[in-house]
């Protein structure tokens, strides 16, 4: 009888690697771990037979903190809490069967046993050993942290090329104040610090610069200005920069591209330095030269960037092994600008690169030398901002991180700026009082009875009234702005009907909180469907109709779509005058408007996007947002996820509960995501 089948009475510690691997299939069956997480232990068990199975469970454990978005297992924080800290079992698990758990496994294990036990394995590797032997070792353990190799090495790479850039300092222009006088109001005395002005005036100083702020605080405007101030003195020099701007998803660069575009032609410069600013917004993806089928690009260390100036916007959603690659391809002269919401969901895949860098931001941080640079260059007041001081040099990062702190989207009026406040502050009982009061007409709340009530399909076909839409929206629009049915198919009434869609679809937009279950994306996609043929908005429920909204779920490059690209399903004639077939409109992310359509039968990674998950939805904004709660807790349910949803409406939002409860839990409740990185950027 192995442990795994063993009643709990009888549990004995682990003493058989096999034995082990036996109970993690059963986790795996359960849907607690990945085969992902198994396969890995199956191979370290090939690589060493003989190892220690709290080495291999460390590794499984390491592996499904992976998954989770953790770069490492803490091996301490695991042991005080492990249920918590491993997320094991899942929340609503209900358990059926005798199954050993990971805190009954852990009960009692010493923190410095289970380090020791590490470091004395062939299969893992101190971080201190530089030796060659080590190099080749599939786990590094730095301190009470355990990493895969992989991830133990883009953190290093990370810090080296930023420790780099932050001892790398450039000449500001001699007559910066002047110029930056000449792009933003002169401060007067008394007034509110303009924090758009003094990140100007911090990146002309840095290699490496990090703009955040919630949506509104103009983190747009104020990177249009930069690339102003740094190219003007370029073009008058006879030498202009080269810059490239960037974004994590197609839409976002299409929305940067568009916001940019607005921007630079209000800029009161002269047109040899406008014309030097970039427009144009690619991914990352693009920017380093995906190599299809690979890990690696086109652009790395042997092969910088061919460019001085490199602006990334929604830098949240960058994960660790991307922002290390992107670093590596960054030549040793160019200037690297963030730009992001330090608040908002990190990204999908393990890291959270940019709240680990801008963690000090709220407090500022800001050494004296920085503060009287700034206030010297600026004319703005920083005495009365309540910033913290560093007394001491131990905040480097610090100084080269600017918070934008006011929203011009969300005025003090707005009550979706407020509800995002106080999630954010994560004052649970102050949102609940906003949202119950009623009194602002861009907020809406709506607690559905149970899985048949039918509210639900009412809000997503109808929205709200008062202009705040759901999906009938741009399915009437489908049919009643319809070209002739003789149109012929090179008259460009076909683009501009596919465009008016596609902006149309962005008028509403169901966020979930997780794909599985009734309250999940893959549910609600299959009820909506089913509501929208009830009611006659579409004619088939089959894969393929008219006016089927798709999601990209991943990059095709043959087809030039990135993950997060939202098409639209439509009836367009043959070029030959024959049967009108189906296609697929996606917008080209061009800043121009374009369209470019797509053969159904040339999709492999789609799926329906009438619902969509609150990390799919980042870098993208809708009129009417509208976030539906599951009915019980899960890991994913934190204040970041909350205050994402929240912010991705533009003019209305609507909050669904299908349980009381789980939103006041779920704002409490703050990711938290295990990395090393800022341990080694703060001195």
């Amino acid at each position: 009888m192995s442990l795994s089948t063993l009643p709990l009475e009888e549990l004995t510690p682990l003493s058989r690697a096999a034995d082990l691997l036996q109970l993690l299939e059963r986790w795996v069956e359960r849907g607690w771990l990945r085969a992902l997480d198994k396969a890995f232990v199956g191979f370290l068990y090939e690589l060493d037979p003989q190892a220690d199975p709290l080495v291999l469970l460390a590794a499984a454990l390491t592996s499904h903190q992976l998954g989770h978005g953790h770069v490492c297992l803490d091996l301490f924080e695991t042991l005080k809490a492990p249920d918590f800290a491993l997320s094991l079992p899942p929340e609503g698990d209900v358990q059926t069967g005798v199954m050993l758990l990971p805190s009954q496994l852990l009960d009692g294990l010493d923190g410095a046993h289970w380090c020791h036990a590490l470091a004395a394995s062939h299969l893992v590797a101190l971080a201190v050993d530089g030796s060659e032997s080590a190099h080749s070792r599939p786990l590094v353990l730095s301190g009470k942290r355990l990493y895969l190799r992989r991830y133990w090495t883009y953190e290093r790479r990370i810090d080296t090329a930023l420790r780099l850039r932050l001892a790398t300092s450039q000449s500001p222009p001699a007559d910066l104040p002047q110029r930056l006088n000449g792009l933003f109001e002169q401060a007067t005395p008394g007034a509110v610090v303009d924090w758009q002005k003094l990140a100007c005036a911090l990146a002309t100083r840095g290699a490496f610069s990090i703009v955040t702020g919630g949506p509104g605080t103009g983190k747009t405007t104020t990177v249009v200005r930069l690339l102003a101030l740094l190219q003007a003195p370029a073009v008058e020099g006879g030498s202009a920069l080269r810059i490239r701007l960037a974004a994590p998803t197609g839409k976002a660069a299409a929305r940067l591209t568009e916001s940019i575009s607005q921007q630079v032609l209000s800029l009161k410069v002269p047109d040899a330095v406008r014309e030097k600013i970039p427009t144009q917004v690619t991914t990352v993806h693009r920017l380093l030269g995906s190599r299809p089928g690979t890990r690696h690009f086109r652009h790395h260390l042997g092969n910088p960037l061919p460019l001085d100036v490199l602006v990334v916007d929604e830098a949240s959603m960058i994960d660790l092994e991307m922002m290390a690659n992107l670093l590596d391809a960054l030549p040793p002269h160019a200037r690297l600008i963030l730009l992001g919401d330090k608040d908002q969901l990190a990204s999908v895949e393990a890291g959270a690169v940019l709240g680990d860098l801008c963690r000090d931001a709220e407090a500022g941080w800001y050494s004296a030398q920085t503060r009287q640079w700034l206030q010297a260059v600026s004319g703005e007041d920083l005495t009365t901002s309540g910033l913290q001081e560093d007394l001491d040099g131990s905040h480097p990062l610090a100084q080269q991180v600017v918070m934008l702190r006011y929203s011009r989207r969300f005025g003090e009026g707005s009550g979706i700026g407020q509800l995002a406040r106080w999630v954010n502050q994560q004052n649970a009982e102050e949102a609940r009082r906003l949202l119950a009061a009623r009194s602002h007409a861009d907020l809406f709340c709506v607690s559905l009875k149970g899985e048949h009530d039918h509210a639900l399909e009412r809000l997503v076909l109808d929205g709200q009234g008062h202009g705040a839409h759901g999906y009938r929206y741009y399915l009437n629009l489908l049919r009643t702005s319809r070209p002739a049915p003789d149109t012929p198919r090179d008259d460009p009434q076909w683009t501009d009907w596919a465009r008016q869609l596609l902006q149309a679809f962005d008028a509403f937009q169901l966020l979930c909180a997780v794909r599985k279950g009734p309250w999940g994306v893959e549910g609600l996609n299959q009820r909506i469907t089913a509501a929208l043929l009830k009611a006659r908005l579409i004619d088939s429920d089959q894969q393929w109709y008219e006016g089927r909204p798709v999601l990209m779920t991943r990059n095709d490059y043959g087809l030039g779509l990135m993950n997060g690209d939202i098409g639209i399903a439509l009836r367009l004639p043959e070029s030959d005058g024959g049967p009108q077939v189906l296609r697929v409109a996606f917008p080209r992310n061009d800043g121009q408007g374009g369209v470019r359509f797509v053969l159904p039968s040339r999709l492999n990674d789609v799926e329906t996007v009438y619902a969509m998950t609150v990390h799919k939805s980042q870098g993208s904004e809708f009129a009417h947002t509208a976030l539906i709660l599951p009915d019980a807790l899960n890991p994913v349910l934190t204040k970041e996820l909350i205050y994402t949803g929240i912010t991705r409406a533009k003019d209305w939002f609507s909050l669904i509960e299908t349980r009381g409860g789980v939103f006041e839990e779920a704002v409490r409740r703050k990711v938290k995501r295990l990395s090393g990185l800022m341990l080694e950027l703060v001195v």
